[in-house]
């Protein structure tokens, strides 16, 4: 896409639908590679032209349509925080539960794109994202381990979250957020240096 486009509002409306179609298709019991461009393009109301304008294949859109839940579920694990050096605390944030009760008000497309064990178009951009946060935020205050540590916290969330939303992991949203948040502390302080 030309840069002229970037900022263009029309072509944000644009992807927006297009997100929105592919979210609706994969909602409709559909896996990725049961989806085809024709049927997005329909449902978001444009040409096949149009889709290819915007991205280069079904993929490319599954990326960028997981964007917004991979920003919103590596802010609630982080919601926490109020500065550099923060202590976790012992209870999970409101932000965690609240994050996974809206995810499983979408798990159906979700599922399309988060498979079980955390692979997928979804999966793959929120490991990245929040291993990415987590190595960042252990740099930024000398924390020990910060590769290892970032990796197990970015594979365990990943991991459970696609598992929960799979019927993996038989749990409400306010418990599993408990559940994820000890488990997560835990290896936070399996990084910590030893006395």
């Amino acid at each position: 896409m030309s840069g002229s486009r970037a900022g263009d509002p029309r072509t944000a409306r644009t992807k927006a639908r297009l997100r929105e179609a592919l979210l609706a298709e994969c909602g409709a019991g559909r896996e990725l590679d049961q989806v085809s461009v024709s049927a997005v393009a329909r449902r978001a109301g444009v040409g096949r032209a149009t889709f290819y304008l915007h991205y280069e294949d079904l993929p490319a859109l599954a990326v960028d349509a997981c964007a917004e839940v991979v920003h919103a579920a590596v802010d609630a694990l982080h919601a926490w925080q109020t500065g550099p050096g923060s202590v976790a605390p012992a209870r999970p944030p409101a932000a965690l539960a609240a994050f996974l009760a809206g995810a499983a008000g979408h798990a159906a497309p979700y599922r399309a794109l988060l498979l079980p064990g955390g692979s997928g178009p979804l999966g793959e951009r929120l490991h990245r994202e929040l291993r990415a946060r987590a190595r960042a935020e252990r740099e930024a205050v000398g924390a020990p381990d910060a590769e290892l540590v970032a990796s197990a916290v970015a594979a365990a969330f990943t991991g459970i979250l696609a598992d929960w939303l799979h019927g993996l992991v038989p749990a409400a949203p306010a418990e599993l957020a408990d559940r994820i948040w000890t488990l997560l502390l835990a290896l936070h302080r399996a990084g910590a240096p030893t006395g």
